[in-house]
């Protein structure tokens, strides 16, 4: 990844750990304990992973400043089921038996989907966005690392 790349990816990242101290300090409304944690369903996490990661992938593309329909165009081109499915592929080897199970749940509980997207690829994509909103709220630090891992200068195999 070039260094400019890994500058962006910094800075989103510092954003998410920000914006999560600020929520999840002690007694705020965010604050959850494991086992409220645990008894989310995986589509409940998969909701909340899929707003962090809009968060983290509009904070790498912050910078250089473009106009804000450049910006939708960049994050949408991300968000789509089939870039997370393909980020998906890229961070599995470097995954937990603990967060292959976390996928699993995530899958098993994925609806159909819409039409348009396999139900494979939207399966992967929801999976992908339990894990997020699983360590987002267990374990901020494993997220970091393994955001690390995810290319956003590539658009993958996935076309608009």
């Amino acid at each position: 990844m070039a260094s400019e790349d890994t500058e962006k990816v910094d800075l989103s990242l510092q954003m998410l750990v920000r914006l999560r101290d600020v929520l999840v300090e002690p007694g705020a409304p965010m604050s959850l304990s494991n086992g409220q944690v645990q008894a989310l369903s995986p589509i409940a996490l998969a909701y909340i992973g899929d707003a962090v990661y809009e968060l983290f992938v509009r904070g790498f593309f912050l910078t250089p400043p473009c106009r804000i329909q450049a910006y939708h165009e960049k994050v949408v081109s991300q968000v789509r089921a089939e870039q997370q499915s393909h980020h998906l592929s890229k961070i599995t080897p470097y995954l937990t038996l603990d967060e292959q199970d976390i996928l699993r749940k995530g899958r098993n509980a994925s609806p159909r989907g819409p039409r348009r997207i396999d139900s494979q690829v939207y399966q992967q994509a929801t999976s992908f966005e339990t894990l997020i909103g699983y360590l987002y709220l267990t374990d901020p630090r494993r997220l970091t690392e393994l955001f690390s891992h995810v290319d956003l200068t590539s658009s993958g195999s996935s076309s608009p």
